[in-house]
């Protein structure tokens, strides 16, 4: 989260000392034993002389958390606003806004090992009629690659900070989705069925769908990964 009287241009990247969880973050400082905080009425700030004002994955409007006469603002709100990627270092215990020295936000090829392509041609093979693999053929660097499976009516890939859900279903129906055109210009649609986005669309003749569970991963993230799921060679 960030302070409301944040200036109105933010620098390339901003270190903040705080721990993120969750899609709109809880914050929590080192002088704090204890956290008593409360919401207000909905804000919305200026980015490039627009006004903005964050919400959720259902359209309904963040609220800031105010403590000790302070408001703090959700972190990957703002970063979604000014369309730049927000990372976590678990290990410092920060927050990072924008791209930093390591280039937070760029993407690096999956390598599959041959016993993990068989792994994937066999969770595909359980389903009648949905036999053709597909996989994500990129990931954020740094991620990391753990298992794949099949599951429900689907095949699912689980990374470190991001799962893909390959299903002939689309999930999305009955949500409110907002949609997005992604670089090769299929229309994709983010909804929340519960406190985490998802991002889905059609590939061929199944619904692809992706998202980070612990929400270290921004929309642009994912929507920059989308585009890599193909068909396993």
């Amino acid at each position: 989260m960030m302070k409301k009287n944040m200036k109105k241009s933010v620098a390339t990247m901003m270190v903040l000392g705080m721990t993120l969880t969750g899609a709109t973050g809880v914050f929590a400082g080192t002088q704090l034993e204890k956290i008593s905080a409360y919401l207000n009425h909905g804000i919305s700030f200026n980015v490039d002389g627009a006004a903005y004002s964050p919400t959720d994955g259902n359209g309904n409007k963040l609220a800031p958390i105010t403590y000790n006469n302070s408001t703090y603002l959700p972190v990957r709100a703002l970063a979604d606003a000014l369309h730049v990627p927000v990372s976590y270092d678990a290990k410092k215990g920060q927050v990072m806004i924008g791209q930093a020295t390591s280039n937070p936000s760029s993407l690096t090829n999956v390598t599959y090992s041959a016993a993990q392509k068989e792994a994937i041609q066999k969770a595909f093979a359980q389903f009648d009629g949905f036999e053709t693999a597909y996989a994500p053929q990129q990931m954020i660097a740094g991620d990391t690659f753990k298992s794949v499976g099949a599951g429900g009516d689907g095949v699912s890939f689980i990374f470190n900070h991001m799962k893909v859900a390959v299903s002939p279903r689309d999930y999305s129906d009955g949500y409110t989705s907002k949609d997005v055109k992604l670089s090769n210009g299929v229309i994709a649609k983010w909804y929340t069925p519960d406190q985490t986005d998802m991002l889905t669309f059609k590939l061929d003749d199944r619904y692809v769908t992706l998202s980070s569970p612990n929400n270290q991963l921004t929309h642009t993230q994912l929507e920059q990964m989308a585009v890599s799921v193909q068909k396993v060679k």
